[in-house]
């Protein structure tokens, strides 16, 4: 790829001029295609679960690259929102704009010093130079969804060639009950349309229904087809009227304390831009996760050109274990031990907690920013009602959970962005009392030194429902910690990107019957050979008290420190525009207390062909031991476009895959998929419902795509 070229200093001038004399010629460059896969795992440090909601971080990327960002017209917020720009970048594409206007081109990207060729390669997908308002000129809204590129149709299906246990025959025993099954076949079907423009409008509707779940029609039980039905109506830029939201939507203010959804990191190998949140506002929603969005209206008006409110109102029914009391002089009749957020409604026990509670969300949020886009401070409140009680089993680690129909929360936000600097933050109080704080700075210390810091404190109870800060616990709740990340490259090419991250819980937890502290720490060295080649090498511990189980006889819980080592080697070339390699070696130590240690590895080589423009090619092969479940391997895998796959191996044996991408026409893509895990010395694979006969675990994929 020959796009950019490095131009500093009067290079640099030079070449602006040349762009300058041509500004009448404004022209559109080809955006490079997205490669997903691989900036994910260049920002996630190592995936340690498949619980994490991966596609909701992929679909965010998808959104991003279909309605690519203008660096014309992109607020500090906006360009933060990326996560691949420091702030040294952020400033000088907002100084350089104050200077010389608006860019004519990506290209002039180059003339600018604080970006590198890299940082451009990453960002190029994702962003586009637009010098006219696109909007300026609007005709009617369904003559532009109607010639709108961004326009496609989306059908996928995929099934486990084995036989399982869910699918089976159910048994009565010796006493008479009959064993669980699944009520569906074991197809997983998705239809997904959407069509969306930049700051315009966004339109769509997700249906999907997962292996084991019926397709049934049965209104009185809220069954409509498939499982899972979502759809949104999305305005934006209407005078006043910033954004107009209706259906399903995302809201996320602040630094996700009190709102957040979307695109959320975390502690990665990202170490500096993955930390801050950024205020987005009301964006639509059209994945597929079933809890992680609301449900209703959502606006945002201009009240002054610094100051915006937001209103909004969500219902919907969430799945739930509903009981009902057993003592008369029990606080509730009737209440959950809390929300159920799997989405799967497989079995009699799933279909019964399905949709049992009933969720209304009710809110608003004011925010002010300042002329300069420098000074934002914002107001959040949130109120969460349910139409039955949560009521937290009886546990000691339970104490300071929440228990009732109704939390109030208000948050209030800030950032203050000077020179190569950022300060941000968030504070809320919940209805019991509890304080959540979170506060950070971002700094460029010098052209190839980045720092940032970010203190946290989650009182045991304080209470945020749909909050996703900065935490080692996946809720942020009963933690208080210090986080220190650092970004050097100290020569061209050469990039150090570390965090050392010091965490305490000041009450107890599930398997931790007594206050505990840890600390995590990550090293990740970066060589760039070439500009189609990258290899980095990381290495990651994390302590984290667990209570042993060592000793049956023990009478007051002991956690004891749980070391997790885990190092990764990775290498990804372009061999030609055409074929491209990636290897990766990883392997994890874990031992908890004084016991033995055990360990894991994987080793995958993936390969990728286009054989011209119609057809593409990827696999993998990949060789794993683990000597537990404790030390299984996370790697993520290629999948068809908006799926994602992080499979989590453990045992001995063998994993590969291949997928092809084919391009029938202007119209049509087809993606098909075949993975296989293969284990050695076992006779059966999963366990439960999920049981295999056998060594072996196959699944096919296809997914179509129609493009209106």
């Amino acid at each position: 790829m020959k796009l950019f070229r490095p131009l500093h200093g009067l290079a640099g001038v030079a070449a602006l001029l040349l762009l300058m004399s041509t500004r009448a010629q404004a022209q559109e460059y080809v955006r490079p295609p997205a490669d997903l896969d691989r900036l994910v795992q260049e920002l996630f440090a190592e995936p340690q679960s498949d619980d994490v909601p991966y596609e909701d971080l992929y679909e965010t990327l998808l959104q991003y690259y279909q309605t690519p960002l203008n660096l014309n017209t992109a607020s500090a917020e906006e360009l933060r929102s990326l996560l691949l720009l420091r702030e040294q970048q952020i400033a000088s594409l907002l100084e350089h704009r104050k200077q010389y206007g608006s860019l004519l081109s990506i290209y002039e990207l180059q003339s600018i010093p604080a970006f590198d060729l890299r940082t451009i390669y990453r960002v190029a997908p994702f962003v586009t130079v637009v010098n006219a308002n696109p909007n300026a000129a609007r005709g009617p809204l369904w003559q532009r969804v109607y010639k709108e590129d961004n326009n496609a149709l989306f059908l996928r299906y995929e099934r486990v060639l084995q036989d399982r246990k869910g699918y089976s025959e159910p048994t009565t025993s010796s006493t008479g009950t009959t064993s669980s099954r699944y009520a569906g076949s074991p197809d997983k079907l998705m239809m997904r349309y959407r069509v969306s423009h930049t700051r315009d409008f966004s339109f769509g509707f997700t249906a999907e229904k997962d292996a084991g779940e019926q397709l049934a029609w049965n209104p009185g039980q809220r069954r409509y087809g498939p499982d899972f039905l979502s759809a949104h109506m999305l305005l934006q830029e209407r005078g006043r009227l910033k954004t107009l939201a209706l259906g399903d939507y995302q809201l996320q203010f602040g630094q996700g304390l009190v709102l957040s959804s979307g695109l959320q990191v975390g502690k990665g190998a990202e170490t500096i831009t993955t930390i801050r949140r950024s205020s987005l506002g009301v964006r639509a929603y059209s994945s597929v996760l079933e809890s992680t969005f609301y449900r209703g209206a959502a606006a945002t008006a201009s009240l002054t050109k610094q100051i915006q409110a937001t209103g909004f109102l969500s219902r919907k029914r969430v799945d739930a274990n509903v009981q009902q009391a057993q003592d008369s002089l029990a606080d509730f009749d009737e209440f959950s031990s809390g929300i159920v957020l799997t989405g799967f409604h497989r079995t009699a026990s799933e279909l019964a907690n399905r949709k049992a509670l009933q969720e209304t969300i009710g809110g608003g949020n004011i925010g002010f920013q300042s002329t300069d886009g420098s000074l934002t401070v914002g107001l959040t409140a949130v109120n969460t009602h349910y139409d039955k009680a949560i009521q937290k089993r009886d546990e000691p680690y339970n104490a300071y959970e929440f228990q009732g129909k109704d939390n109030l929360i208000v948050g209030a936000h800030y950032g203050y962005s000077r020179g190569n600097w950022n300060v941000f933050g968030e504070t809320a109080r919940s209805s019991g009392g509890g304080i959540g704080t979170v506060n950070g700075l971002l700094a460029s210390l010098a052209s190839n030194v980045d720092a940032s810091i970010l203190y946290r404190y989650y009182a045991r109870d304080f209470h945020t429902f749909y909050g996703l800060a900065l935490s080692e616990n996946t809720r942020n709740i009963n933690e208080s910690g210090l986080y220190l990340g650092l970004k050097v490259r100290p020569v061209a090419r050469w990039e150090v990107s570390a965090y050392y991250d010091q965490f305490s819980f000041p009450w107890l937890k599930y398997r931790v019957g007594a206050p505990s502290h840890g600390n995590d720490w990550l090293l990740r060295l970066t060589f760039q050979p070439t500009k189609t080649s990258t290899l980095y090498a990381q290495f990651r511990a994390r302590t984290k008290p667990y209570d042993s189980d060592t000793d049956a006889n023990r009478l007051t819980p002991d956690p004891e420190p749980t070391v997790r080592h885990s190092l990764l080697a990775y290498f990804n070339t372009e061999v030609t525009p055409a074929f491209s390699l990636r290897t990766r070696v990883q392997g994890t130590r874990y031992r908890e207390g004084t016991g033995p240690t055990s360990t894991g590895f994987l080793l995958a080589q993936d390969a990728s062909v286009a054989i011209g423009r119609p057809l593409r090619l990827s696999a993998r092969y990949a060789l794993f031991d683990t000597d537990n479940f404790d030390t299984r391997q996370y790697a993520f895998e290629q999948d068809v476009l908006y799926a994602f796959s992080v499979p989590g191996l453990s045992g001995r044996g063998t994993r590969m895959y291949l997928l092809a991408e084919v391009r029938m026409n202007r119209h049509l893509t087809l993606w098909m998929r075949y993975a296989t895990t293969r284990y050695r010395d076992v006779e059966t694979v999963g366990s439960g419902l999920e049981e295999i006969q056998g060594a072996e675990r196959s699944e096919v994929k296809a997914q179509l795509r129609y493009r209106l």
